[in-house]
């Protein structure tokens, strides 16, 4: 058996293909804009009292990148960067870098139930999967956030809102809802601070907005081990979410190369 077709690694890519319907014949429902946004939920409505759906059949290269949103999957990052977080969290594990692992803005939990599932894998007992997230969408941008959030529509999108409830049954669907989970439900600014986190071996960003970003690099960056990784989600493909990584580094001296995993997710390894 070689090391690529392990138990363990053979898990792990199973669990990846499921959590983003990979290779599977599966269908999404279409993102309209403009005046046909208006026009879809009528015609939603109508079509499934009849029994029809407005959907279309995935295609495997956006799953893979996770360039779509998917209706059914629990995450929409796709193979690219779970593959990421993998390498990432098994160099954690290989070189013992102390300390749990967070997600800060979760959807249905996919990336955090995927991170949770190589714990279980690698026997890594002693470590925490923390839960990050409002579960009721993103905050309304406020007077004197930072510019970049201005006029930010996020908080509009319903989709993004997915109740705790619904995230713990995702994690119960893969039999990893347990004692290693623990869930921080609220807004980051409410939450993260005071959050009962010691230390941090994997970071993940996905806020989406300058602030919700800001503010996890400033409670958490600091409880984050060397030799620990942050990844930021979406670093190349929102500007108000790459501003405030840009802001917090320069602030902070932080000179660790920043490296490209796709079209959208940075990541970076604390050296000091």
């Amino acid at each position: 058996m070689t090391a690529k077709s392990t138990p363990e690694l053979l898990y792990l890519d199973l669990l990846k293909r499921i959590l983003t319907r990979t290779g599977f014949v599966t269908y999404q429902l279409p993102i309209t804009r403009g005046w046909r946004r208006k026009l879809y939920g009528p015609a939603k409505a109508v079509l499934k009292a009849r029994g029809f759906q407005l959907v279309r059949r995935v295609d495997p290269e956006m799953r893979r990148i996770g360039g779509d949103w998917p209706s059914d999957a629990e995450t929409m990052v796709g193979m690219v960067r779970l593959d990421n977080v993998q390498e990432c969290v098994l160099d954690v594990f290989a070189n013992k870098v102390p300390g749990d692992f967070i997600e800060t803005g979760v959807w249905r939990g996919g990336t955090s139930i995927f991170m949770t599932g190589a714990m279980k894998a690698f026997g890594e007992t002693g470590r925490v999967m923390w839960v990050a997230d409002s579960f009721k969408g993103l905050p309304k941008p406020k007077e004197g956030d930072h510019p970049t959030d201005t006029g930010d529509p996020l908080h509009k999108f319903q989709d993004l809102a997915v109740p705790l409830e619904t995230v713990k049954d995702n994690f119960r669907r893969y039999d990893l809802l347990n004692d290693q989970v623990r869930f921080l439900p609220g807004w980051f600014e409410d939450t993260l601070a005071k959050a009962p986190v010691e230390k941090l071996a994997i970071l993940r960003l996905d806020g989406d907005m300058y602030s919700s970003t800001m503010v996890a690099l400033e409670a958490l960056y600091p409880k984050l081990s060397v030799g620990g990784y942050v990844i930021v989600d979406d670093y190349s493909a929102l500007e108000s979410c790459k501003q405030a990584v840009d802001d917090f580094r320069a602030k902070n001296s932080i000179e660790d190369p920043v490296k490209q995993v796709d079209w959208a997710a940075v990541y970076w390894q604390r050296s000091s």
